[in-house]
């Protein structure tokens, strides 16, 4: 395969995408940019003396890991000046975050988790960035509101993560497919790696903590135990993988096929993981990679937002999988 880079890719593709347009692009650079930097950051945490917590709590009742604010500040730094946003929302951030009158503005919104599974690097587990990008609402003039951000998955125009572990990995999707490129740190660049990446239609790997068991409700209960008794295409029984970081679990699941999940619980009855930055980045990426990602009843895609930081349960991979689940639930419903 020749090395085409995410630039290259984006550009050979732009006709096929409605927003691939030169400010789309350029907005994608920057991104790009941002995560490279990132990158490099994780690579010498051990050695700049930037492991472990803040002492802090964010927004969401989490403690701040001192990475969490470096990827955060250099999401916010890089994008604000891209020239094509005119809002974020930042996973770590209460409010929206409106570009200042000194930057230019475009028409687009980012919706960004900066460090996802941040908790994870003091013992060097894979973490990621997820980013959801949306386009402002025709029409709509002057300062951004919050009611033009609350929009639905399916309006997503782009949206994807960067994988950091052994490797370093993009994966997007416009729309068109999803793709993914892994950076080669002898030329600086993304390259494609992993075109036109498809899920198994089923699986044979679930991913959940288990730990969380007596906190769920019957229904739930019920769907794990469809796994635990569930035979796979080749005949053999599911294995349980569960690494606790939402990007390298997904990934992972994009891979090899079969289901991520993370119900609500007891203690969590809307559940836990952030519908806009997590949840619908990730939801896009599935469906358009032939996968499903369902809240146990309904299409996440098709879930609108009441809040900035709006949470939801997630089951999201193999269609055959999620459409299991989505059983399970519909007939403890009746």
């Amino acid at each position: 395969m020749a090395d085409i880079t995410v630039t290259e890719h984006l550009l050979l593709h732009q006709k096929q995408s409605p927003h691939a347009t030169g400010m789309f692009t350029g907005l994608l650079y920057d991104l790009i940019l941002s995560g490279k930097t990132i990158s490099r950051r994780i690579n010498k945490a051990g050695l700049l003396d930037i492991l472990g917590g803040t002492g802090e709590v964010n927004v969401q009742g989490e403690n701040i890991q001192k990475l969490d604010e470096i990827a955060n500040r250099i999401m916010i730094y890089r994008m604000e000046r891209c020239g094509a946003l005119c809002a974020m929302s930042s996973e770590e951030e209460a409010e929206l975050i409106r570009v200042r009158d000194d930057f230019p503005r475009g028409d687009y919104i980012l919706v960004f988790d900066p460090l996802d599974g941040s908790s994870n690097i003091d013992v060097n587990i894979n973490v990621g960035t997820i980013f959801s990008i949306l386009r402002r609402p025709e029409g709509h003039k002057g300062e951004v509101t919050l009611e033009e951000i609350l929009q639905p998955g399916v309006k997503q125009v782009a949206a994807g993560y960067i994988l950091y572990g052994p490797s370093t990995m993009l994966v997007f999707s416009t729309g068109q497919g999803v793709h993914g490129f892994t950076l080669d740190p002898g030329v600086g660049e993304f390259l494609l790696s992993h075109p036109d990446m498809r899920v198994p239609k089923q699986g044979h790997i679930y991913s959940v903590n288990e730990g969380y068991w007596k906190n769920w409700n019957t229904a739930t209960r019920e769907v794990i135990e469809w796994f635990h008794n569930c035979t796979t295409p080749k005949g053999g029984s599911y294995s349980a993988r569960y690494v606790g970081s939402l990007v390298a679990d997904f990934h992972r699941t994009l891979i090899y096929g079969g289901i991520y999940m993370y119900p609500a619980d007891a203690n969590k009855p809307d559940g836990k993981l952030r519908l806009m930055c997590e949840a619908s980045p990730l939801a896009f990426l599935a469906e358009q990679a032939g996968g499903k990602a369902s809240d146990g009843s309904r299409r996440i895609l098709e879930r609108v937002p009441d809040k900035l930081h709006a949470r939801t349960p997630l089951f999201i991979g193999s269609a055959d999988d999620v459409t299991a689940v989505e059983t399970i639930y519909a007939k403890h419903a009746r």
